[in-house]
């Protein structure tokens, strides 16, 4: 786990072909759907999912010089819990998925131990976590403002 925020739990993937790849996962039991949330919950998991994603994009783009973007996806056709995906893309990923949809990469990549997370990936964990605290902080002193 990278960090707790207000609607859910900020983790690193476990599979980092992708380096720095996150997952967003709602902190409420039995909630398959952001449409199972109050107005107010769906509100305060999409804002974490954003400030998840700026911290992704900062540590990425700091890290690695052919950061291109990140993509955010909340999809839920596998897991039947609400989460969402954080992919920092690339300009070194092969030129027939760099513009595509990530789940079009080769199934092995979920699996394969080359890309498994480990300590090699120390690095973009720390910078997200340093990023999603300084995040964090503004967001919850903007929101104390009225910003």
């Amino acid at each position: 786990m990278l960090r707790r925020l207000d609607a859910g739990f900020a983790v690193i993937g476990d599979t980092q072909f992708l380096p720095g790849y996150s997952v967003l996962l709602a902190d409420e039991p039995g909630v398959q759907r952001l449409s199972d949330l109050p107005r107010a919950r769906r509100m305060a998991f999409l804002s974490d999912m954003e400030l998840l994603g700026e911290a992704v994009e900062r540590a990425c783009g700091a890290l690695d010089p052919a950061f291109r973007r990140v993509n955010l996806e909340i999809l839920g056709n596998t897991d039947p819990f609400l989460h969402a995906h954080v992919w920092p893309r690339y300009e070194w990923e092969p030129a027939e998925l760099v513009g595509r949809p990530v789940w079009l990469y080769p199934p092995g990549n979920w699996t394969d131990p080359r890309y498994a997370l480990g300590p090699r990936h120390d690095p973009v964990r720390t910078e997200i976590d340093r990023q999603l605290g300084v995040l964090y902080a503004a967001h919850g002193a903007q929101d104390r403002a009225g910003g």
